[in-house]
């Protein structure tokens, strides 16, 4: 099966579960994983944002990694999570990880720094030349400060080889279609935002990296599916069932919110670590009503 195959419908970044005191809740994020998975998700994104990584370090890291391999045991494919502001550090970590069982990584943008385009491309290009697995670049202006304008994208994808795709979440449809419109044919447009993947995927998406999906696998990644077959009638209803939902866990940050949701649902405690923080008390009135209305 290509790249292509394997990675197109919905992936999950998918959330680290914590216990009260920090540390990581081991046997919810077991029933986590085969939760997903029945869920009929097609891939799990490991330690992206929304695994918290920035507050997962080193051997903790690596605990997590072989983790989730090992629950999966191949039934899904998985990406590691490993990017940065800084690119020799981010090479270190493709040479430190033991990444036995994960065929992709996904690697966003320099954070912070605000490099300018050609800085941006120079980083992936020194990625693509180093990278033990095939790489998904990972463009979130909102989170990074930094957009990865079009023709950046487009320039990796046809002198990067090893860089088979984008997690596209600019929000911007005129630099998503560009994207879609100019990049080499094998080349992956995967939405990084729940709320617009319907049309992204209309204008040519081919799925989404989905953080709505750790609460209710099942139902956005039918969509998913429905929306890829041209099945935009029986896609919307359950695209607006979401909607709210979706909104709702961005409204005082993420994870904060869809762990909310999860620990409504008894997949797994409200914990987080700093400095993400739990949602108020008003905001969690709120999802429980929503989740009672859908």
């Amino acid at each position: 099966m290509s790249l292509q195959e394997k990675f197109r419908g919905t992936g999950i970044a998918i959330v680290t579960p914590f216990n009260g005191d920090g540390s990581i809740d081991w046997d919810s994020f077991r029933k986590l994983i085969n939760f997903w998975i029945h869920g009929g998700v097609e891939y799990l994104v490991v330690l992206g944002t929304t695994g918290e990584s920035p507050t997962v370090h080193g051997e903790e890291k690596q605990k997590v990694f072989s983790f989730v391999n090992e629950v999966t045991s191949g039934q899904v494919p998985l990406v590691a999570g490993i990017g940065g502001n800084d690119t020799h550090e981010v090479l270190s970590a493709f040479k430190v990880f033991d990444l036995k069982g994960y065929e992709a990584i996904l690697s966003v943008s320099p954070a912070y720094s605000k490099p300018n385009q050609e800085g941006i491309f120079q980083h992936y290009k020194t990625l693509n030349e180093q990278t033990p697995l095939p790489v998904i670049l990972y463009n979130v202006p909102g989170r990074t400060g930094q957009n990865v304008t079009a023709d950046t994208q487009v320039r990796i994808a046809s002198e990067c080889k090893n860089i088979f795709g984008t997690k596209e979440a600019s929000g911007d449809f005129n630099q998503i279609m560009q994207i879609v419109k100019n990049k080499p044919k094998d080349f992956m447009v995967i939405s990084g935002d729940d709320l617009i993947t319907l049309p992204m995927i209309a204008c040519g998406a081919e799925g989404v990296i989905s953080v709505v999906a750790n609460a209710y696998p099942k139902d956005f990644s039918e969509m998913v599916r429905l929306c890829l077959a041209g099945r935009y009638n029986e896609a919307l209803p359950l695209h607006y069932k979401y909607t709210d939902i979706i909104t709702s866990m961005f409204t005082e940050g993420s994870p904060g919110g869809v762990k909310a949701y999860m620990a409504e649902l008894g997949l797994c405690g409200n914990a987080v670590r700093l400095p993400i923080w739990p949602v108020s008390e008003k905001h969690f009135d709120k999802i429980k009503g929503l989740m009672k209305s859908t």
